[in-house]
């Protein structure tokens, strides 16, 4: 089974050492960047168009066609931002990343701000993760000493300053317009959209916004061809990704497999759901996507698949929950989780996951009736499409994914006045499989 695995970010990662510029080197790195500058910044455009890569933060938008969005003939100086910001409960890749191999983001940023002819780079990572800002500077200012960054790199004639900046914390700012509100020093807001940013974001500048593991992608593409990468994954989500197995699972960690893989084989090289217990539900792509259960083992983890199945491939965040978990309990804390970050500018969600939060702690202790059930759905439906940002549509995932399945759940709390899971409060439930 090992054989399904394709490490190609996380192959340096049992190197000794493996963020240093000295361990990247010895296994090609930087090789990528001189046959970057042989080519047009075009030529790389097309590349990562031909490839297939999409972005791997959620969205899964082509990378190449949002490169392509840069208006060249605009005189403002063109900037690429990396979205290192990760904080949505359960994703947990992109950390590891820049602690396991800095210099592959390095060497993306690099190759990737030439294509899009951008001479600032920025790295925005989370505030909280100050070993992660340490070890990504590190490797910059290694980057710098070894003439990949600064003034005529590799005797190129391109010039390139990369900014690592530490957000101050805000899980909005994974949103790409309240990240450049909070790069600019403003508090992090989503921003009206249009303009776009490919046209006004940074400084009201061209601006390209991608994620870590799309930007850190692009060394190998360059280096290895459009066609290598696209021969993994399935027709219309090719290349590799990064799976985080997180929970109830004997081995969690980060799995590098082509997409397409199923939870089915990631269970089994993750040593499969702890000893004991079987698998009641998970997230596909973290807490803000809609809950699969074990009827979901097969579905393909593709953008296509996914979505197919009634959920989102966001970020490949498998949180893995046993049958020992409350999924009213679980969805409460995700809903707190998402009341507590909303930035207040929009009503539907400021309001509304405090509404989706009063109502899941009354179930939750076993208060109201059947009809509370309706009215979260309600309230989802009103929050839904009509939020300023996707914080809102993706708090009321977990909470309508959740009524779905587990509807005779959330009715136990009800008839045992609390949590059947709760010794204190029942054990009429003991031994008996809660579930839809």
């Amino acid at each position: 089974m090992t054989d399904v695995l394709t490490p190609v970010l996380t192959d340096i990662w049992d190197a000794e050492q493996a963020w240093k510029l000295a361990t990247y080197a010895e296994r090609g790195g930087y090789a990528a960047l001189d046959a970057a500058f042989a080519m047009s910044p075009d030529d790389i455009i097309t590349a990562v168009k031909d490839s297939g890569l999409r972005g791997r933060g959620g969205a899964g938008f082509p990378t190449g066609m949002k490169w392509s969005f840069i208006p060249q003939d605009n005189p403002k100086p063109k900037y690429l931002v990396v979205n290192a910001d990760e904080s949505e409960p359960g994703t947990c890749k992109d950390i590891p990343l820049m602690m396991g191999n800095p210099h592959v983001l390095v060497e993306g940023v690099i190759i990737s701000s030439y294509a899009i002819r951008a001479n600032k780079a920025f790295i925005y990572i989370r505030g909280e993760v100050v070993h992660v800002i340490r070890r990504v500077q590190a490797a910059v200012e290694e980057a710098y000493a070894a003439g990949h960054l600064g003034k005529d790199i590799h005797g190129s004639g391109y010039d390139l300053d990369v900014v690592v900046h530490a957000g101050a914390g805000a899980y909005i700012c994974g949103e790409e317009t309240a990240l450049l509100e909070g790069l600019e020093g403003r508090r992090g807001q989503p921003r009206l959209r249009p303009p776009f940013p490919a046209v006004a974001g940074l400084y009201a500048s061209p601006t390209v916004i991608n994620n870590v593991e799309s930007i850190a992608s692009v060394p190998a593409i360059v280096k290895n061809g459009a066609a290598w990468f696209g021969a993994m994954g399935t027709e219309k989500s090719k290349g590799h990704g990064i799976f985080s197995l997180s929970g109830h699972v004997r081995k969690p960690g980060q799995y590098e497999a082509p997409l397409g893989i199923t939870l089915r084989e990631l269970l089994d090289l993750a040593g499969g759901v702890r000893e004991g217990h079987q698998l009641k539900f998970w997230t596909p792509g973290g807490s803000s996507t809609p809950l699969f259960t074990d009827q979901h083992l097969d579905v393909p983890l593709d953008f296509e698949g996914v979505a197919g199945a009634g959920s989102m491939l966001g970020t490949r965040a498998l949180q893995i929950f046993d049958d020992t978990v409350c999924v009213v309990r679980a969805v409460l804390r995700w809903t707190e989780f998402y009341q507590h970050e909303s930035c207040g500018k929009c009503t539907p969600c400021r309001e509304g996951t405090w509404w989706l939060a009063q109502a899941l702690t009354r179930l939750e202790n076993g208060q109201g009736s059947e009809a509370d059930l309706d009215q979260l759905i309600d309230q989802c439906d009103n929050i839904l499409g009509r939020a300023f940002c996707a914080l809102g549509d993706g708090a009321t995932s977990p909470v309508t994914s959740s009524i779905q399945y587990f509807r005779e759940e959330y009715l136990a709390h009800l008839s045992h006045g609390g949590c059947p899971f709760d010794p204190a409060r029942s054990t009429a439930w003991a031994g008996t499989e809660v579930s839809a």
